[in-house]
């Protein structure tokens, strides 16, 4: 469907559609990801639901393969512990809608090879995106500094 938006708008052609919509591959199989390089994960902000994920890519993927959570909020680094590579490990958290935003916050652990977070920042940067640095620390960059704005905002509003 975004595919599609940008197209009817003109902002990408019908050979960029094309293009963008046969480069991926759909799957519901984890195994389908054995030789994947880099898993991107975005399934709802549910830690146990992804620790789940985690703990049975960690012994379908190659020893390799870097995962990477979109996350906005959980610890990465808790993620990372249940994968059973933690020095693999990284967040990746991109902003809505992603095909318009260019901002990702790359996050890294204490766990975090350098080399993987240098591998992840690069693709980030590879894709088109803006990647900011940032630790494993609660809501990141961008959303710790969203939401105490956002209270005040509410707390004004409420005084009139």
């Amino acid at each position: 469907g975004s595919v599609n938006k940008l197209l009817s708008k003109g902002k990408i052609s019908q050979e960029q559609a094309d293009a963008t919509l046969g480069s991926i591959t759909y799957t519901t199989d984890p195994s389908d990801l054995s030789n994947t390089d880099f898993v991107v994960e975005a399934v709802i902000e549910n830690m146990d639901l992804k620790k789940d994920l985690y703990g049975s890519l960690g012994s379908v993927c190659k020893p390799e393969t870097i995962f990477a959570s979109n996350t906005s909020s959980l610890s990465i680094t808790e993620m990372a512990e249940i994968s059973g590579r933690p020095d693999r490990f990284v967040g990746v958290h991109f902003f809505n809608p992603v095909q318009i935003m260019k901002l990702v916050e790359v996050i890294k652990t204490d766990h975090t090879d350098q080399a993987v977070f240098d591998a992840a920042y690069n693709w980030v940067e590879n894709i088109g995106k803006v990647a900011v640095t940032c630790r494993d620390t609660p809501g990141f960059i961008v959303n710790r500094l969203l939401i105490p704005s956002l209270m005040q905002a509410i707390l004004m509003l409420e005084r009139g």
